[in-house]
């Protein structure tokens, strides 16, 4: 299995990892407040909804690095590709 080489990639799942963070770590702390469960489950959905976002941006990356690394280089078939990519990664989206 290769890395991830695309530092800007990485460095956008990266972000979106960290927002994941900072939200679950508030969902800690309106639990410790003893806050109402209602509120907490929408607060863990939305931690939820934003790892998977996180997830699809990385499977997304990893078939398009894999892609360009196992099909010749040529403009149109790149184009073509992105756009194709792009597709999945909407469709990957709505499978919650």
């Amino acid at each position: 299995m290769s890395k991830l080489s695309d530092s800007a990639a990485r460095t956008d799942i990266l972000n979106r990892l960290k927002r994941a963070e900072g939200q679950l770590r508030g969902v800690q702390r309106m639990l410790e407040e003893g806050e109402p469960c209602l509120e907490i489950a929408g607060q863990m959905a939305a931690v939820r909804k934003a790892l998977d976002a996180a997830y699809v941006r990385m499977t997304v990356c990893f078939m398009q690095q894999e892609l360009q690394s196992r099909l010749a280089p040529d403009a149109k078939r790149e184009q073509a590709l992105a756009g194709v990519l792009d597709e999945v990664q909407t469709l990957l989206g709505k499978v919650r």
